[in-house]
This record gives C-alpha cells, structure tokens and sequence, in this order.
C-alpha cells in the first residue's frame, strides 16, 4: 500500500487516465504529439516491467472536431454519432504513437452497466489480465454510442477509479492540463500554493476543487476529488500530475515530488465491497431501528430481520438495498431475501424465518460480508 513517496517505485501495475483537454483541440482534432509524448513515458514503464491501462475520453470531442460541430449544441443522439465517429480516430492515434515501440494496444468500451452485472464484471477483469499476460495496453473509454443517462459513469475520472479496482491497480495518475491541486484555482490565483501531499479527502480538500472542467472535457478538479475518494478506499493510490510535462510520469513514479499524491485509506475495501458501494444500482431500502444500525455501523455485524422496521422498493434476492436507520443512509449491501418475503419478515426473529416463509436459506438480511457502510462512524 502506498503511505509515501518513495512507495512509488513498488508500483507494478497502475492506471493512466488522459483528459480530452490534453487530446483535442478544435483545430486539428487529435494532438498526435501529445499522444506520442505520452505513450513514450508509459512505454518506458513497460520496459521497466509495470502493467499499464489507459483511460481516455476524446471520441467525442474528436468527432466534432471531424463533423465541424464545436462549439453547438449536441443532442444525445449526435453526441452518440460524433463517439462512434470520434473513437476510431482516438485508437488510430494511440496505435500509432505505441507502434513506435513495437507495443500495441487494445480497445476496451464499457458502460456502468457492464460493471454492475458481476459476470460482466469479471470478464472485463479477465481480459485485462490476458492482455497483460500478451504485453498488450488496454485502452479503456466509456462506450458512449450506446450509454444512456442511467448506465454513464458521469465522467471518465469516476471511470478512471472504477478501473483501476477492476485491473487491482496500485495507482491510479490523472494526466491534466495543471501541475496539481492548489489551495485556490491556480488560473485565477497565480500564487496558490500546490499541495504535495494529500492525506484524507476532507471538505477543505474539495472545495479547494475551483473548476468546471475545460472547453472539451466534462470533469474538473471537483470530478477528480470524487474519484480520488473512489480509489484510495479501495487502497489505489492517487496523483493528479500535469501531462504536458516530459517525463512527469516516470518522475513520479520514481518518487519525486511531481504534481499531488493522496495516500490510500488505511481501510481497505474488497473488490467486491468497492463493487457493492460504487458500481451496483440499490434497487430499493430497507430501514432498521436504532439497535441494527448500531450493530452494523459499530460492530461490524450483519443485518438481522429482527431490526427491521420497514421495506420499500421491489427487489430480488441478491440485489443491492440501501440500509436507512435513525441517521439516514448508512450502508449498502446485497439483500439475501426478495421485497415481498422482506416485508414478511420484518421484526421477526432468525429463528422463525422458516416458519414465517416455509424455508430459510439465510439466518441474517445481509451478511456483513455483503454489506458496506456509506459514511463515517459517528460515535452510536
């Protein structure tokens, strides 16, 4: 787990999210320069032995460029067409500029939907390792022909952290347009201080987030704080490094003092819990007394029906739940009952499941293995 600096050089594996802002320009579409700078460095890291992905946006950004439409309004479905016109010349580049190295690459297209069925999970987690067993870069970009509102990741920075859990990456690096975060918005305060170190992600950090993204990109500083939180709880490690800057990826990697690391929570989540609070949709809520939340949030324990008070929602069994107790929203997890069996068993002991229900498959509603708490213990 990365607590330093100097841990930088252990890392084996990492993530390399590149911003539209770095890629395009309403000009000339890709900068195949940049591009080429950037598969230098990361090329250099795979001769030393790591594992690299990139996550990059830029299709669509690339097909406006193509298409003449910069600078107009887009609607879904054109913003769809200029993707699927975009996403071949942004491969087309990144195969060109890896070529040079005799490396080559492959596409990887995914939605959030794709990630919140558990077998599509996996398999995009397999053929990440495959590739790696090959020396093959894996290119990730959100499938934006087809992604609708209720399946986008938001932004390719909360894409860039959920794939770094996907491939069990040990870094994640936002390639930006600015040398970091800075106490203020370094654009309008030359003078702002940039931060070395980031420790937590607390409401100091975020607000000192300042901007709205670029003319091409749709994630700023505020979308690259969210998904540092993203990643370091699931133990990534997380830089925000400027990617005009020749080398800045080796140099931090061999731990110097280049852009802004945020440590790793010391509490670690499973792949599967990552999955379970991040990814998985709650298809409804179950609410509990104050004695479950208590035993859940303090204890570690898994959910009884006995605590029980209420179910809303139409779920099956397995699906994801939202628990709300006293406090409000405390936990996710995957409920081992369906809603209408739930209902059934509110108040009811573990005991009497059977003879409530016919059969009992489960002593508990979740099990704490199953279950991830959503916000910060406070004290019950």
């Amino acid at each position: 787990m990365i607590r330093t600096r100097d841990d930088l050089r252990k890392v084996r594996r990492l993530v390399v999210k590149v911003g539209s802002s770095l890629l395009a320009d309403a000009s000339h579409g890709i900068k195949q320069a940049v591009v080429e700078r950037i598969a230098d460095q990361i090329a250099r890291l795979c001769a030393d032995g790591l594992e690299v992905v990139i996550v990059t946006s830029g299709s669509v950004a690339l097909g406006r460029v193509h298409m003449g439409w910069v600078g107009r309004h887009l609607s879904v479905h054109e913003k769809q067409a200029a993707a699927a016109i975009g996403q071949p010349l942004l491969m087309h580049a990144y195969a060109r500029a890896f070529a040079r190295h005799d490396l080559h690459v492959a596409q990887m297209l995914l939605t959030k939907d794709d990630l919140r069925h558990r077998r599509r999970y996996l398999n995009a987690s397999n053929t990440s390792e495959t590739l790696f067993s090959m020396s093959v870069i894996p290119v990730v970009n959100e499938n934006d022909t087809v992604v609708v509102q209720e399946i986008k990741f938001g932004d390719n920075d909360n894409l860039g952290a959920l794939a770094s859990l996907l491939i069990d990456a040990e870094m994640l690096v936002m390639l930006t347009d600015v040398d970091g975060l800075h106490e203020r918005n370094p654009a309008e305060y030359p003078e702002a201080k940039r931060l070395s170190l980031v420790e937590s992600i607390t409401p100091e950090v975020m607000s000192m987030a300042g901007d709205v993204g670029s003319h091409f990109g749709t994630g700023g500083m505020a979308s690259k704080l969210n998904a540092s939180r993203i990643a370091t709880r699931g133990g990534v490690a997380f830089a925000i490094i400027n990617g005009h800057e020749d080398g800045a990826l080796s140099r931090l990697l061999a731990g110097e003092d280049v852009g802004t690391l945020f440590l790793c929570g010391v509490d670690r989540q499973s792949k599967r819990k990552h999955w379970i609070a991040e990814i998985l949709k709650p298809a409804g809520r179950i609410i509990i007394d104050v004695g479950a939340e208590r035993a859940v949030k303090r204890h570690g324990g898994s959910l009884l029906p006995v605590g029980v008070t209420d179910v809303e929602g139409m779920f099956d069994k397995g699906e994801c739940v939202e628990l709300c107790g006293p406090s409000g929203v405390i936990a996710r997890g995957l409920c081992n009952y369906n809603a209408d069996e739930m209902r059934r068993l509110v108040g009811v002991s573990s005991a009497d499941i059977e003879s409530v229900l016919g059969y009992s498959d489960f002593s508990s509603v979740i099990h704490r293995d199953n279950l991830v708490l959503m916000q910060a213990e406070d004290g019950m």
